[in-house]
């Protein structure tokens, strides 16, 4: 009996502890994802970490007309982000046409500064994309494959980002 009360005593007291510590469970969780990315990435510097895989993650969600099938203009839609000027990150779009002759690039600038660096996704269920929204302006920035857990996973690695280049 005495080993049971233990048990359920032990079990609840880590409960009761990560609910007044929850800030300090956040910013513990926060190294740990950078360390992790910095240590898959060979790399000291925690922008650098957060580019590589920003631009890795829009790599394997990129919107390849593959996916698109019985859409009229199906067109694959690729994505890269770099720094700008002092904080400022550009995100370069490029569209190809199914058949590979229609290609059309643009790069975005935006300014980190004065913004939520939280990034938002939407994934409509009946369609095969997701929209990531501009913290700034809530306009559409990038569409990506429709993945929840790949949309998730990006609007994380890009809020990191946001806040690593808003430190300056």
């Amino acid at each position: 009996m005495a080993m049971v009360l233990g048990g359920a005593l032990f079990v609840a007291m880590p409960a009761v502890a990560s609910a007044d510590d929850a800030a300090t469970l956040q910013g513990a969780e926060q190294v740990a994802y950078l360390d992790g990315l910095k240590r898959l990435y060979l790399t000291d510097n925690e922008r650098q970490a957060l580019l590589a895989h920003s631009n890795a993650l829009l790599d394997t969600y990129a919107l390849r007309a593959g996916y698109q099938v019985g859409q009229a203009q199906r067109q694959d839609l690729l994505y890269r982000i770099s720094l700008g000027a002092a904080g400022e990150l550009i995100l370069r779009e490029e569209s190809r046409g199914a058949e590979g002759t229609a290609i059309s690039v643009r790069n975005q600038r935006f300014s980190v500064f004065g913004i939520d660096p939280f990034i938002r996704y939407e994934c409509p269920a009946g369609g095969v994309r997701c929209v990531l929204i501009n913290p700034g302006d809530g306009s559409p920035l990038l569409t990506i494959l429709r993945d929840h857990q790949g949309a998730a996973e990006l609007a994380k690695a890009l809020s990191f980002l946001i806040r690593n280049v808003q430190k300056g």
